[in-house]
């Protein structure tokens, strides 16, 4: 009992301590630059819409102030179905600068991308959300890093607004910070392990069509990876984004994340092996899910040519990376509830044994209560990181069992902030 309550525990402040410095060391010693220049490729921005019309005119209305050359840039919103008005506040918009597409029956965001990509003009795609707000100088950043030709995949770096200080909020902005903090290490050993999907951007001729149900944010990046190119995290390109104020919002969002990541990483399990595979091989996309002319091409001669190794770092670190950084993190739920069994368990081997089991009841006793402390008026981040701590994890197991149970889900509801 006591080799599973040392493990377990062991196993968690890896995940979660370990690993970022394990990461962190590598870095220093094996620094990757990104050769940055002053870039102005033709770009696309995609945003896939549902019933978003209370956010759609304000999301537009950024991208189109944005400093970067009027007749390099398009907009296509892709509407998946909306019924609320969404079609005719982009409608609104001059039709040579913001194209609509409309997607019909409702087939979710990874289908309504797949249409949409043939249809782009841009070298480069980026990936907006429909309440997604950009700084100015956002998409400079974010394409300054494409002068590099070992760069296939660009995210930039996401800030929750969070006016009225809700515990959620608070709780993923922290959240957000620490992951920012892993990206910026992990792009400097090669390519980093998960984007934020709503400032992203791709080479067009890296796009691959992706099945329904698979999560663009996650196997997008995975298949540029499995291309030999580099995924990289730009933090000067900035998105601002309402946080979910109800837990019971951020807990919903979290377990449709968890759960089509899982999805993600079985479809694209080759690499927790340190393997590539020819995407002839990989995908299992059947022509009925996407138009005919949906069939991504190949890159180019130039493209196609570069050496994997210019790009990425061996293919064995980076399965080293998905392991720790989302197989184990996404099963870190496990970690934890035998942590809990073993040691109440051992409860009677010494005081050592009981202070630890206190405090992890303390420990779960305080996220439990911090919504009450809260609506009391008593706010502590302590409280709220204990809080979010446990919400994200009990999201993940619950998406872990619906993906034990071959659960999917492809269709989402608007983000509410």
């Amino acid at each position: 009992m006591k080799f599973i309550f040392f493990l377990s525990i062991g196993t968690i402040f890896y995940i979660y301590l370990g690993y970022p410095a394990c990461v962190y060391a590598v870095s220093l010693v094996l620094w990757k630059e990104v050769k940055k220049a002053p870039f102005e490729p033709h770009v696309t921005i995609l945003i896939a819409a549902y019933n978003e019309a209370a956010h759609i005119k304000a999301t537009i209305e950024n991208k189109l102030r944005l400093d970067y050359p009027k007749d390099k840039l398009e907009i296509i919103v892709i509407s998946d179905g909306s019924t609320d008005g969404t079609d005719d506040i982009v409608k609104q918009f001059d039709s040579s600068k913001v194209r609509l597409l409309r997607q019909e029956p409702r087939a979710g965001k990874t289908s309504a991308l797949n249409m949409a990509v043939p249809e782009a003009k841009g070298e480069i795609l980026v990936f907006s959300d429909a309440n997604s707000i950009y700084a100015e100088d956002s998409l400079r950043h974010l394409v300054s890093n494409f002068a590099d030709p070992t760069v296939g995949y660009v995210t930039g770096k996401m800030i929750y607004v969070n006016a009225d200080g809700s515990p959620i909020g608070d709780g993923c902005s922290t959240y957000m910070k620490y992951e920012n903090f892993l990206r910026e290490a992990e792009t400097r050993v090669g390519s980093i392990v998960g984007v934020d999907g709503g400032i992203d951007a791709v080479r067009k001729e890296l796009y691959r069509p992706m099945n329904p149900d698979q999560l663009p944010d996650f196997v997008l990046p995975l298949m540029v990876v499995d291309q030999g190119y580099r995924v990289v995290y730009e933090p000067a390109a900035i998105l601002k984004e309402p946080a979910l104020k109800a837990p019971r919002d951020e807990y919903r969002m979290r377990v449709r994340v968890s759960l089509r990541a899982l999805w993600a990483l079985w479809d694209m399990r080759h690499l927790l092996i340190g393997k590539r595979s020819h995407y002839s091989h990989v995908l299992t996309l059947s022509r009925s899910h996407v138009p005919n002319s949906a069939a991504a091409k190949p890159p180019s001669r130039q493209a196609a040519s570069l050496p994997s190794f210019l790009a990425s770092q061996p293919p064995s670190f980076y399965a080293f990376q998905l392991w720790s950084h989302k197989v184990l993190r996404y099963l870190a739920f496990i970690f934890l509830i035998a942590a809990y069994i073993s040691n109440m368990m051992l409860w009677h081997a010494s005081f050592g044994y009981r202070a630890l089991f206190v405090a992890q009841n303390i420990f779960y006793l305080a996220a439990l209560a911090a919504p009450i402390f809260e609506k009391h008026g008593f706010k502590s981040r302590v409280l709220y990181l204990t809080n979010y701590f446990t919400l994200l994890n009990v999201a993940s197991a619950h998406a872990f069992i619906k993906f034990v149970l071959r659960q999917k889900m492809i269709t989402w509801t608007p983000r509410k902030g």
